[in-house]
């Protein structure tokens, strides 16, 4: 049996009426990331149940974290191999001007 470790799991969601889609980091303490993105997933059904124009997609990603969460802990990381300078990598992954971040 493994120890249990912290994960974040990144779940992607679709506001059908809005047009959006959504990204969603939730923290878990699990023995793999498989167990990990169970518990996500289980969360992000949840998650849309109540909510008639929100569906899950489907798409989950783990991210083992090292340590115990605290202020200033990293709780999801990325990487993608690109060719792309800095400035157009942003806007074309990240800057679109079509984000909403607010709550």
């Amino acid at each position: 049996m493994s120890e249990l470790s912290w994960y974040g799991v990144r779940c992607v969601f679709r506001h059908r009426e809005l047009g959006v889609y959504e990204e969603r980091l939730t923290l878990w303490r699990a023995r793999s990331s498989d167990e990990a993105i169970s518990r996500g997933e289980l969360e992000a059904r949840e998650y849309c149940a109540d909510l008639d124009s929100v569906e899950y997609v489907d798409f989950a990603e783990a991210y083992r974290m090292l340590g115990e969460p605290g202020e200033g802990a990293e709780i999801f990381s990325l990487m993608r191999e690109s060719g792309l300078p800095a400035g157009e990598y942003v806007g074309r992954f990240f800057d679109t001007g079509a984000e909403r971040t607010g709550s």
